[in-house]
């Protein structure tokens, strides 16, 4: 039997952190043997990004909508620092003036953590009503306008957008959310593996070459 062959069964409790959801993760796929950093950077998305960019960088991926909306409820715990979102705060998108998205609210709350010119490796909860559970309240609080970062808020604020009825539908039905979500994640394992003989099928992850 090969490596490839072996298929990783999901962690059962008490062993899964937080609960759910799970799947089985495949084994056996083949990995470049060096980092490429200007691809990653030029790849990944940045809290900067607006939902066009950010939907453009998924599809480039073969990651549709629903893999967009499912995967950014991984912000559903979670810490960023305020420098990747005090621009909201104080000087949106060069307006000194904040986002007109953000709960007026949440916005006094966030104030009180991320001050004007204050310490931008400060950390917040990327959400603050369930911040340390696994659940599908990420959504919720995109529905009342309390998103922390622009890339999570403009899944719900953009007018004429697909992204928002997804939202609307992982928000009333947790479970959905979960079945997404182990799917989407499946699919962003399976990007654009390597083959035949390039780079290496690895058997101890934590090798520094």
């Amino acid at each position: 039997m090969h490596i490839k062959d072996v298929v990783l069964k999901p962690l059962q409790p008490p062993y899964v952190q937080n609960g759910r959801p799970t799947w089985e993760v495949q084994l056996g796929r083949r990995d470049s043997r060096t980092a490429n950093r200007t691809g990653a950077d030029h790849d990944i998305t940045t809290p900067q990004d607006n939902l066009k960019l950010i939907t453009e960088k998924f599809r480039n991926k073969g990651l549709d909508s629903t893999d967009l909306v499912a995967l950014s409820g991984a912000h559903t715990f979670g810490r960023a620092k305020c420098g990747f979102f005090v621009d909201r705060l104080y000087n949106f998108s060069g307006t000194s003036k904040p986002d007109p998205t953000i709960d007026v609210e949440y916005m006094k709350t966030l104030h009180q953590t991320c001050s004007q010119g204050g310490k931008p490796s400060t950390l917040v909860n990327l959400d603050q009503a369930t911040p340390d559970a696994f659940d599908n309240y990420y959504y919720k609080n995109l529905q009342n306008n309390r998103g922390l970062l622009q890339t999570d808020q403009e899944l719900f604020s953009t007018s004429s957008i697909d992204t928002v009825s997804i939202v609307n539908r992982f928000a009333n039905n947790q479970s959905d959310f979960f079945d997404t979500f182990a799917q989407s994640m499946i699919k962003l394992g399976n990007i654009r593996p390597l083959t035949g003989s390039t780079g290496e099928i690895r058997a101890d992850c934590k090798r520094v070459n």
